[in-house]
């Protein structure tokens, strides 16, 4: 697989993690998932993580996983790559995954002490990477290793940050967000 390759196959396979959280803050609002507990001095995670949210991104990163599957044929013809096909495991673990890695960021900055969008670097980025990859290698582990070699896997560990702080610097600049992290 050549660099090119590689990239497009990383991106493709991340996708249905990729969007989940996004597609949160659009279902957000209502009841957060903490029930407004807190541990100590601060909340447990914070009126930010919702059960509609965490629902609405999950079903997201699947839908778009399906509909990935319904383009593959199609894409791999075009580009000339072979691109994978999610099994419906996959396109939950990677989805799921990706808002429970979130959540547990949400919980290791209260922690820490750190306020409702206040900047955390390395975990606000590869959080939901990490959240999305254990569960997908531990119940879909032959489309796991079959998809995420270890070439696709550096290109993941390299892109996502690079994406996700270019994404949120966008966002902020065009008012969407309120801090550029």
């Amino acid at each position: 697989m050549d660099v090119i390759e590689t990239v497009v196959v990383a991106f493709w396979a991340m996708l249905p993690a990729y969007v989940p959280n996004n597609a949160a803050v659009l279902f957000g609002g209502g009841r957060p998932i903490d029930g407004g507990r807190t541990w100590g001095d601060s909340r447990l995670l914070g009126d930010g993580k919702t059960w509609r949210g965490t629902a609405g991104g999950t079903a997201t990163g699947l839908a778009l996983a399906l509909a990935l599957n319904r383009l593959a044929p199609t894409a791999t013809d075009a580009l000339g790559i072979g691109l994978p096909e999610f099994r419906v495991v996959a396109a939950f673990t990677l989805s799921a995954g990706a808002m429970v890695g979130d959540i547990t960021a949400s919980f290791i900055k209260r922690r820490s002490g750190r306020e409702r969008g206040a900047a955390f670097p390395g975990l606000d980025q590869l959080d939901f990477v990490v959240g999305a990859l254990v569960p997908t290698a531990a119940f879909a582990s032959g489309w796991f290793t079959e998809t995420f070699t270890v070439p696709v896997l550096v290109v993941v560990l390299v892109i996502t940050p690079l994406l996700h702080v270019g994404t949120n610097v966008l966002a902020y600049y065009l008012g969407l967000k309120d801090e550029p992290w």
